[in-house]
Parts: C-alpha cells; structure tokens; sequence
C-alpha cells in the first residue's frame, strides 16, 4: 500500500481534450474537465491549453473543486533553438507553476522531436544527439534545475516516444551527463511499454532519483499494430494505443510495488490520451481511481 501522506493522485487534462489534436475533445470546456476530475476522486491536475491563462483565476477555480496544480509539461529546445531562448521561456514557466502551488516541473527535450510529425514513431527519423548536443542538453538541464531549486522546486526530465530520450541507453546517458542533484527523472511507465521496454528495471535502477510519475497503461496489439504499419505517434494515439492504469497490458502491481518499498514521496498521475468520443474521460477517470484505491489503498 502507498503512503497516503505520502503520496498524492492527479490526473492529466489530456483524457478530456488533447492538445496536440485539438479535434480530440474539443468540445469539452475546461470547466467540465476540472469538474469531473474532483468528481472521480482526484486531487490534483497538470496543465492544458484551455485551462485559464490567469493565475488567480485558474487557482480559484481549482480550489473550489478541491483541486491543486502539480506539474505542466514543458519543452526545452536546446537542440533547435538558440540556448537562451528556452532559459527565458523555463523561467516564465518556472514562475507560473510556482505561482499555483506547483513544485515539480517536467521537461522534456523537443528540439527536432518527431512526436507531433506525420513519420513512423518506430523508424530511423527520431533524433539521436551527437555528443556535441549532449553537451549541450546537460548544460541546459543543470542550469534549468538550478533555477527550479531557486524556488524550492524540483526539475525532472520526461523520457518520451519521438525524441532522444526515448530508449534505454538514452535515459541511462542523460541521467549520467546531468548533476543528480539538479535534475531528476519523470517515469512514465506508458512511454517505456511503447517503447518496447519493460518499464520495472528502469524504475528499479532510478527509484532514488525520480520525483514524479505518469501512470498510463497500454494496449499492446494497438502498439504491435502501429509498429507493424509504420503509424506515427498520434495516430497510435488516435488508434487507442493508450488508456488508465488497469485497462491495459501493463503490469502496475511491481510498479506499485516499487514505488512503495523506496517510500516514493510525491504526485502520480494518470495519463491516458485518447478519443474522449470512444473512451468517455469520466467514465475513464472513475475507472482508473478504482483500480488504484484497490491496488494501492489511495
């Protein structure tokens, strides 16, 4: 069982619309997402693009839901833009986020990212970073993390389909180019099962530095099939290849258990893009708060 005064549960706003496909869900309001996400039993959210742009605002009106901000994903750019462009955007990020009660900030690499393109997510067209842009990201990552810590907050890094910190070696390399006492790890046990990973060893050998957590489960024959016939990344996500913990082929229970022998501290949060038009969010976010109170007792 995981520490309730430990541990805390939000849900990502991407079940109710998605942002990287807006016709998914766009006609849910922002307003009914939050809504539905207290009325399943979650406490906590990260940020999309129809939450309000105004801090009192939003903050208002997740605290009326009983809701609190977590973490909002941001993309670093070092490896496509000039260097001070992403330290100036992370610091208006950083501030935002902190303004909301947040104190964990997920980056992940986008520079050249091929997540959002029309290209097979299981071909050769994914970055792989010279040493030079290594370098490079290493520095960014510190310094970034080094700003977060400024405010007393926690700077982690999501491994994610698309990019250069997708495989194994690749998050075993970037864990070891960063200071470990700047930057941390965001597991996303969904993006390692896409990958063709077992999400468990990662978890295992990270444990000590992870500060945050993305339960999304997976379909493995929607995965298998995307792989098969060279679909990009939305489509698999259009095709259902995600979904809630328990609905999938991941196997939460060592994950869970993982989580509780190291005395995890800190958010996990349910992230399941799909079809809100084929998996209905509430109905979705109800499922996946019962599954986790039985396995976990949150």
């Amino acid at each position: 069982m995981l520490d309730p005064n430990k541990v805390k549960l939000a849900i990502a706003p991407i079940g109710w619309t998605n942002d990287d496909m807006p016709d998914l869900g766009g006609e849910n309001t922002f307003e009914q997402c939050v809504s539905e996400m207290a009325l399943a039993g979650f406490t906590g959210s990260e940020i999309g693009n129809k939450y309000p742009k105004d801090v009192d605002v939003l903050r208002h009106k997740l605290e009326v839901r009983g809701l609190r901000i977590c973490n909002a994903w941001f993309s670093s750019l070092f490896t496509s833009e000039p260097y001070e462009v992403t330290i100036r955007n992370f610091i208006e990020h950083r501030d935002r986020l902190y303004a909301l009660g947040a104190r964990v900030i997920g980056a992940s690499e986008q520079g050249n990212s091929i997540q959002g393109k029309d290209i097979n997510i299981f071909g050769d067209q994914k970055p792989v970073y010279t040493p030079e842009q290594w370098e490079l990201i290493a520095r960014g990552y510190n310094e970034m993390g080094a700003l977060a810590q400024e405010k007393g907050m926690v700077l982690t890094c999501h491994h994610h389909m698309g990019t250069g910190v997708q495989t194994v070696e690749e998050i075993d390399h970037f864990m070891e180019v960063v200071d470990p006492e700047k930057v941390f790890l965001l597991f996303d046990s969904g993006h390692l099962t896409f990958a063709g990973i077992d999400p468990v060893p990662v978890l295992k050998k990270y444990i000590s530095r992870i500060r945050h957590v993305h339960l999304k489960d997976v379909r493995l024959n929607i995965r298998d099939r995307a792989r098969k016939e060279g679909w990009s990344f939305l489509t698999a996500v259009r095709n259902g290849v995600f979904t809630v913990p328990g609905d999938g082929d991941v196997d939460f229970a060592p994950i869970f258990q993982i989580l509780e022998e190291n005395g995890y501290e800190g958010w996990v949060v349910v992230e399941a893009e799909q079809d809100p038009a084929k998996a209905n969010p509430f109905e979705y976010a109800v499922k996946a708060r019962k599954y986790i109170r039985e396995k976990t007792g949150l």
